[in-house]
């Protein structure tokens, strides 16, 4: 069972950038593709950026494309965030996932979600 925990989150001002590290640790995440999602207050959790295992293909949803960027380091079992020209509407908690299969833009069916790392990005 491959176990994730999310670090880098802060609070900080618009325009800003910061750097999110999802670490594994149990077992190798290697020939996973990865996620990142987020949740704001009140509302769902939802896909930000996948990356697939060998890190030759990245995925964005709109409103982070030419902000974000995903990154994975197989070496280290890490897989990174790099966010810029932070926006309060990027406020949320940060999570990362394995990806059932690439393109799905969703975890696996019954995931146990980390604790995630919360951004926070004032006006």
């Amino acid at each position: 069972q491959v176990q994730l925990v999310e670090s880098g989150g802060g609070l900080v001002q618009a325009g800003d950038s910061l750097r999110l590290s999802c670490a594994a640790s149990g077992r190798t995440f290697n020939n996973y593709a990865m996620g990142w999602f987020r949740q704001a207050p009140g509302n769902e959790r939802t896909f930000v950026a996948a990356i697939n295992w060998r890190g030759t293909n990245t995925d964005y949803t709109d409103s982070v494309k030419g902000r974000f960027a995903i990154s994975r380091d197989n070496a280290k079992n890490i897989v990174y965030l790099q966010m810029s020209s932070l926006e309060p509407d990027d406020t949320a908690v940060y999570y990362c996932a394995p990806l059932p299969l690439w393109g799905a833009r969703i975890a696996p069916l019954g995931y146990s979600w980390g604790q995630g790392t919360q951004v926070t990005v004032s006006s």
